[in-house]
């Protein structure tokens, strides 16, 4: 046992494995009578009932001439020293008579060991749980598998005194399995598998939590399909497994691994639909697809990897003979050296999809260089416009300047601004200057 239960309840277990312990070891429980179990390795007494102690009696052994080395009669048993698997097979007593008194049929073989124990949860409803013995013992074996809920509520506890002990189901079809159903997903559970033969019992106890055990089986129905028009797609689609609840709560993701028939390493993609295209598949070369599923929030483990299924992505119209060649060789050249990202294809095989793409992102780009390139035209002649306005602008402001200033036809000015006659100039302030020549 490599669990603990503290206090009363490791004991109730105990108990409960010693009783059905001591039960099954009855031979005639195991349908077998007239058979004794015994030990390896250990001393083996083959009594002969109803004999007194001081009779004299024989043993013999069924197809043998003598019995095996070493063994010995006293008071009327037979004593076998450190039974092998070749001790093994049918002993009778005989009286002084050579009367048969007793037959017995001897069985050797090794008690119980701890068994291996392991659980999993295809859906979040139910879970099994599944053991393998780690001690061959070459005896008869039964296993009594129960479980409790580690935390009761109130009213569970209240409707069971035994705190909620129950049978794990052994299914007759699936040997070394057992289910709990109706579990709870956010629950704890104690499995209890102790495995019983005639010689004695081991069990194991399990602490299980079903976020940690859940995984689902694999997805069903995977699809794959090529895309016509495109050389490098494969459509790939798949169903839920049929042992998933279709609950909105409880959602599975998936990923994806595909591969060349000819390539050794695998591409993966996870996603949350239930189709997938494969982009960068190579055309006209059959591919291997399998997909896996885990619980949407990320609890538990990946499923198995589905049954595989397989595609042949469609070739491209315009092909020549010698690109065929190309092409060949160049697959050849994969095989043996696999590598984890395919190489690029020839520039006429790839996909009408990406060279229409390719073509929509250089117009595009065309455009902004040449609304650019408009932008900075406006700019430069607002810029040239507006310098030469600045620059006309003084030219009239001086020449309107000197013609105020030039002589009318009567005269000049005086400073005040009245006109006088050209005999006047020349005098003071105040009188006419001289006007010009």
């Amino acid at each position: 046992m490599r669990s603990s239960i503290p206090g009363l309840g490791r004991v109730m277990v105990v108990l409960a494995a010693a009783l059905a312990s001591a039960s099954f070891a009855i031979p005639e429980d195991w349908g077998e009578e007239g058979v004794q179990y015994g030990q390896l390795g250990t001393d083996v007494t083959l009594p002969c009932p109803g004999v007194r102690a001081s009779s004299p009696v024989q043993w013999r052994r069924a197809g043998a001439t003598a019995l095996p080395e070493g063994s010995a009669v006293q008071q009327g048993s037979l004593v076998l020293p450190r039974a092998s698997l070749a001790f093994m097979g049918t002993y009778s007593c005989h009286g002084e008579d050579g009367g048969l008194l007793h037959t017995v049929s001897l069985r050797l073989g090794h008690a119980p060991g701890v068994p291996f124990v392991s659980c999993r949860a295809s859906d979040y409803e139910n879970f099994s749980c599944s053991w393998t013995s780690s001690v061959e013992t070459f005896l008869p074996t039964r296993y009594i598998t129960t479980y409790r809920k580690k935390s009761l509520t109130g009213e569970e506890k209240r409707r069971n005194k035994n705190g909620h002990v129950g049978l794990c189901l052994q299914d007759p079809s699936r040997p070394g399995t057992c289910t709990v159903h109706r579990s709870e997903f956010w629950s704890s559970y104690r499995l209890n598998i102790t495995e019983v033969n005639p010689l004695g019992f081991s069990y194991r106890l399990l602490d299980v939590t079903m976020q940690a055990i859940i995984k689902p089986d694999p997805p069903e129905g995977l699809v794959v399909e090529p895309i016509p028009l495109a050389p490098r797609r494969l459509h790939v689609s798949w169903k839920y497994p049929s042992s998933w609840p279709k609950e909105p709560h409880f959602q599975l993701r998936f990923r994806l691994q595909y591969r060349p028939v000819i390539h050794r390493s695998w591409s993966v993609v996870e996603t949350v639909n239930l189709s997938e295209v494969i982009t960068d598949a190579f055309a006209g070369l059959e591919h291997v697809v399998q997909v896996s599923a885990k619980d949407f929030l990320d609890a538990g483990n990946w499923s198995e990897w589905s049954a595989e299924a397989r595609a042949t992505p469609v070739r491209d119209l315009v092909f020549t003979a010698s690109e065929e060649t190309t092409t060949d060789a160049r697959l050849e050249s994969l095989a043996e050296e696999p590598s984890q990202a395919p190489n690029p294809e020839p520039i006429n095989r790839s996909d009408p999809l990406e060279k229409m793409a390719v073509l929509v992102s250089l117009g595009i780009f065309a455009f902004f260089i040449l609304a650019a390139v408009l932008v900075i035209t406006i700019l430069i002649w607002l810029r040239v416009r507006k310098h030469g306005k600045d620059k006309t602008k003084p030219n009239f402001l001086v020449a309107a300047t000197h013609l105020k200033a030039l002589p009318s036809e009567s005269g000049c000015r005086v400073g005040n601004g009245e006109e006088c006659g050209a005999g006047n100039a020349g005098h003071g302030a105040g009188q006419c200057l001289q006007c010009p020549p």
